[in-house]
């Protein structure tokens, strides 16, 4: 059997030694605690997950039906306000337009003759109130019989009647030529709709219909939207919207930029929150977004900023509820747990205490295993 050398029982010795002697030295000493820091110009933002929407997303149609026969757009395309996109075969409206306007040409003839009508009536008045007028001055003096004034006025009656007439036909005929001239104006409108026009300055979102294709009544050709009004429809989380105010300044990141952000502000919050997902709707507009109409969009809207601000992470507090909770301090050297008031949570989870600690406590950060309240501590710079 071996025997220990001189030098192994030595160090033996010397270990244990050593072991109680640190153990008392961590005693006196007590655990390292790291203590939360006042920070400054803090930013607190809400995050939001979303897609890329139109504000302006309009799907057009023609209000008459038809076979497509011309096609001047295509998905992607930029379009003018006005600028044809697509026409219908239009043959048949034509030839309703121009029998129409044949129509109008026919009742504005006989609006003419009607009105000659009435000039030709007035002037036989005339000329038979005259000869009335002239036999009744005839009679008193003998010259012509009772009979023949009679006669002559009868005939200036008859005349009188005969304008009236006149100037019913002329109503008649005038009416006439205006119904005329509606359908002519009616069956220009639909020859118009037989051709699609852009509403507004617009890009293509989608084109529906090839040409050829017979399309209903109010059946959709083509989706259009502004790509001068872009946002963001991104989900929140309820238990972090109560913070977010139209207005507020946001940062718009892209799946397809992933080294690039765009400013953007909130335009819109909704009022319904989603009931299964428990979100709340939040629309940031965006206005140097790229139009990539369904594409995944991260969003983080600056709800505030803490000139100085006292942060613990959430994970170091315990009973966290309705913005209350308890943190281990350090006080006179020991650890304590102590009651505080939270305020707004940073993105990386951390809490703004607000109050509740005594003067004098310092919140501790991270606490180590086994720690029990009243354990004497030292402090991790």
């Amino acid at each position: 059997m071996l025997k220990p050398s001189r030098r192994g029982v030595t160090a033996l010795i010397a270990a244990v030694v050593m072991v109680p002697l640190a153990a008392a030295t961590l005693a006196r000493k007590g655990a390292e605690v790291t203590l939360a820091a006042v920070e400054t110009d803090v930013p607190v933002r809400v995050y939001g997950l979303g897609t890329v929407e139109a504000r302006v997303l309009s799907k057009v149609g023609f209000t008459v039906a038809g076979r497509l026969v011309e096609l001047t757009a295509d998905a992607g395309d930029p379009v003018s306000k006005g600028a044809v996109l697509a026409r219908l075969d239009d043959a048949e409206q034509r030839a309703r337009l121009a029998q129409a306007m044949a129509l109008a040409d026919k009742a504005r003839a006989q609006a003419s003759n009607a009105r000659v009508g009435i000039s030709k009536a007035e002037a036989t008045k005339l000329q038979k109130e005259r000869t009335s007028d002239r036999r009744v001055s005839l009679t008193r003096s003998g010259t012509v019989s009772e009979e023949v004034a009679g006669d002559a006025l009868t005939a200036a009656k008859v005349a009188a009647a005969d304008l009236r007439a006149a100037h019913g036909e002329t109503s008649l005929a005038e009416a006439t030529l205006a119904d005329a001239m509606a359908q002519v104006e009616l069956n220009r409108v639909l020859l118009d709709r037989h051709a699609l026009t852009a509403p507004y300055d617009a890009r293509v979102a989608f084109r529906h219909r090839e040409a050829g294709s017979v399309l209903a009544s109010g059946e959709a050709m083509f989706t259009l939207f502004d790509p001068a009004r872009i946002w963001v429809l991104a989900h929140v989380d309820e238990a972090a919207s109560g913070a977010v105010a139209v207005g507020q300044a946001a940062e718009v990141r892209l799946r397809s930029l992933p080294g690039r952000s765009f400013a953007g502000t909130v335009q819109r919050i909704d009022i319904e929150s989603d009931r299964a997902a428990e979100e709340r709707r939040v629309y940031v507009a965006c206005a140097e977004c790229p139009p990539n109409l369904g594409e995944q969009a991260e969003v983080l809207i600056d709800v505030a900023r803490l000139p100085k601000a006292l942060l613990v992470h959430e994970d170091a507090v315990s009973g966290l509820d309705a913005g209350q909770g308890r943190v281990w301090t350090v006080e006179a050297g020991r650890l304590a747990l102590r009651a505080a008031r939270f305020g707004l949570r940073t993105l990386d989870g951390r809490l703004q205490i607000t109050d509740g600690l005594p003067d004098g406590s310092r919140v501790v950060a991270r606490l180590p295993a086994g720690a029990r309240e009243g354990d004497r501590v030292t402090v991790k710079q």
